[in-house]
C-alpha cells in the first residue's frame, strides 16, 4: 500500500543514501512534447534537508530534464530497492539548474565529488514523497559503477566538454532551451 508524506524521513534518507541507481523525470507542459526518464548513478545524488534535494549531473547526450525544468519546474525522482527488503520511492518536486556561473555554485558543488564533465547541479524543492512496495521491482546484485562516462570527459578534457554541450545540450529533443543556451 502506498504512504505518503510531506517531507524525507530520516529512515527514507537512509534508504536514498543506500541505493546505486536513481530515475529522474520531467516532462514539457505540451501534451506532444516528449516525458525524460534518465537513470543516473555514480553516487551523485545529496539529500539537502528533509524538502530539498540535489544532484550532479554530467555532460550527457542530451539536457532534457534541464530544459524541462526551465520551462515548468516540475520534477519526480525514483528509487527501487533491488535487493531485499522491496521498496519503490517517489519524491515529487520544483526543481532549477544551478550552472557553474551560479553564485550558489560553490556552495553546493562542495557537497559532491569533483568528477570530470560535471554539467549542472540539479536542485529540487521536494513537496510529496511516496513509498510503494515494489514487490514487481526483480532483484539485481550491485557489481559497481560504470567509467564509461567519467573517462570520456577526461579524454576530451574541459574544453571538448565544452564544445560538446554547444553542440548537444542547448535545446531539447522537443527544441526546448536550456540554460546553457544562455550562455552561448
Amino acid at each position: 500500500m502506498a504512504k505518503v508524506f510531506d517531507c524525507i524521513t530520516e529512515e527514507q534518507q537512509g534508504f536514498i543514501a543506500a541505493q546505486h541507481l536513481f530515475f529522474v523525470g520531467s516532462a514539457p507542459l505540451s501534451a506532444t512534447g516528449h516525458v525524460n526518464l534518465s537513470p543516473k548513478g555514480l553516487g551523485c545524488f545529496r539529500v539537502l534537508s528533509p524538502n530539498r534535494v540535489a544532484y550532479l549531473d554530467l555532460t550527457g547526450s542530451g539536457n532534457e530534464t534541464s530544459a524541462h525544468l526551465e520551462e515548468n519546474g516540475r520534477i519526480t525522482f525514483m528509487f527501487c530497492a533491488f535487493e531485499e527488503p522491496a521498496c519503490i520511492l517517489r519524491l515529487y518536486g520544483q526543481g532549477k539548474t544551478i550552472l557553474p556561473s551560479s553564485p550558489d555554485w560553490d556552495s553546493l558543488y562542495s557537497l559532491f565529488v569533483p568528477m570530470p564533465g560535471t554539467r549542472q547541479i540539479i536542485v529540487a524543492d521536494i513537496e510529496k514523497i511516496q513509498t510503494s512496495c515494489g514487490f514487481g521491482v526483480p532483484l539485481y546484485e550491485y557489481q559497481g559503477e560504470r567509467q564509461t562516462l567519467v573517462n570520456w570527459a577526461s579524454k576530451k578534457g574541459e574544453e571538448g566538454v565544452r564544445e560538446y554541450q554547444q553542440q548537444k545540450n542547448l535545446v531539447s529533443i522537443d527544441g526546448l532551451a536550456t540554460p546553457l543556451s544562455k550562455l552561448s
